[in-house]
């Protein structure tokens, strides 16, 4: 059986951001929050991966494309965050949750799921701008009106 697309380039989202957290906690640097924040050069890279490889189709229209960017990055985005969960439940749970807190913009004691699901909104909205920038990206290139 073989992935869409947009599943493949997902999973590579997924794959790429899960090696990049742990290589940061291999080197300590989790705890700090704007390493934590370049896992959005991985959604980037792959989301433009997959309508680069739609344009080169002739998949000029602007709908199938944004279906197509939606797909890829939340792909990547919820099974991230999936991962995430599972992980902080073998680590510890809610107290290894409290210790990458410390340096999140969280307040009182999180647990697991609301933690989770924090940063299910935050990646969500991430695809989304992500995925809208691309298009106008390409868009611009490739205009589907001509």
């Amino acid at each position: 059986m073989k992935l869409s697309r947009e599943l493949t380039n997902g999973l590579l989202i997924f794959i790429g951001i899960g090696i990049y957290f742990l290589i940061m906690q291999a080197l300590n640097l989790s705890d700090l929050y704007y390493m934590r924040m370049l896992n959005i050069v991985f959604i980037f890279y792959f989301t433009n991966l997959t309508l680069k490889s739609n344009y080169k189709e002739g998949k000029n229209s602007f709908p199938i494309n944004a279906k197509s960017a939606l797909i890829t990055s939340l792909t990547g985005v919820i099974l991230s965050i999936i991962s995430l969960a599972i992980y902080s439940d073998i680590k510890g749970g809610n107290k290894y949750i409290e210790s990458l807190s410390d340096s999140f913009l969280f307040g009182g004691e999180p647990t697991i799921a609301s933690y989770s699901t924090s940063l299910l909104f935050e990646g969500i909205v991430s695809a989304v701008i992500v995925s809208f920038t691309l298009l106008l990206f390409w868009k611009r290139r490739y205009p589907s009106d001509s």
